[in-house]
């Protein structure tokens, strides 16, 4: 019997890029608590939330029941071309490190839009419009960098980078999806597939989950398994929140409480042989929900419904 593997992410802690750190755990009780409630991977969290020397790193993980280290979340104005250099660096960077202290599989770069630092798109999540998208030559250069950030962390790590297509960013609806995988190396630059994102970028569209994962199959090398509230997404829609607004009123809430079709999900992988993690991402903003608890209730509904996946 396969078993599926199952990682949880800092952000489902409220550690989120962009945000008020004052009220952040340390990562050493993230990471119990992680493993308290029964999960086995992880993604790094910010550059400086856990250790960025990799032995002190390694070490922590280990004495974890050997936590293994998913990916690392590095966002990156991409439309700016003057923004390009600093975002090739610190995506080495950032995958030297998860390199260094790889164990049962390689980890991911997840490279995404800086999401949330566009007042236009952050105010208009969840609602985009054809005339919010990038222009033909903005597109380019997001592509562009894109590339060559993929390109250049396979070169000097070995890793391989997926795009996380991301709500109150660039690339959130379906189509923006589409394009950038269009203008990009399907060889070096993957989709890390977040069903909560995709989800909300549809902007109130019914999902048919099956055929939006067959749209991207090819591209797809990776999954964050991230619910939506139908009534909150609905209600940002027509009060015109911001995105922030919509997740401190609850946009994200734990998995099976809101729409997302789970074991769909559960069922295509198993279909297609399906050997990696998937992370839990329950996005909360910091200090906010029950985030140990939470987590806890997450992992048994995974449990509940794991036999999709066999």
């Amino acid at each position: 019997m396969r078993e599926l593997l199952v990682g949880n992410a800092p952000c489902s802690w409220g550690l989120l890029e962009n945000q008020d750190k004052s009220k952040a755990i340390k990562f050493g009780q993230m990471l119990d608590e992680l493993v308290e409630t029964g999960y086995t991977g992880t993604e790094l969290g910010d550059w400086g939330f856990m250790p960025t020397d990799p032995v002190r790193l390694s070490e922590e993980l280990a004495r974890r029941n050997n936590v293994v280290m998913l990916g690392a979340f590095v966002p990156v104005a991409l439309k700016n071309p003057a923004a390009r250099k600093e975002g090739v660096t610190r995506a080495v960077k950032t995958a030297k490190l998860i390199a260094a202290v790889a164990t049962t599989q390689a980890p991911f770069l997840v490279l995404s839009d800086d999401n949330g630092t566009d007042p236009v798109r952050t105010q208009r999540a969840g609602r985009i419009r054809p005339m919010d998208y990038l222009r033909k030559e903005e597109w380019r250069t997001f592509a562009h960098g894109a590339d060559e950030i993929a390109e250049t962390v396979f070169d000097e790590t070995g890793l391989r980078t997926v795009f996380h297509h991301h709500c109150a960013g660039y690339v959130e609806t379906p189509e923006e999806i589409e394009l950038l995988l269009a203008m990009t190396n399907p060889e070096r630059l993957g989709l890390v597939f977040d069903t909560g994102h995709y989800v909300h970028g549809t902007a109130g569209e019914e999902v048919d989950l099956v055929a939006a994962l067959n749209r991207f199959k090819e591209r797809i090398w990776y999954i964050h398994m991230k619910d939506l509230e139908p009534n909150v997404a609905r209600q940002s829609r027509e009060k015109e929140w911001d995105y922030f607004t919509a997740m401190r009123n609850g946009l994200y809430p734990e998995l099976g409480k809101g729409c997302v079709d789970f074991p769909a999900l559960l069922r295509w992988l198993a279909a297609r042989d399906y050997k990696g993690y998937v992370l839990v991402e329950q996005d909360i903003l910091p200090g906010m929900g029950t985030p140990k608890e939470s987590a806890a209730r997450n992992r048994e509904y995974i449990r509940s419904i794991e036999a999709n996946f066999r």
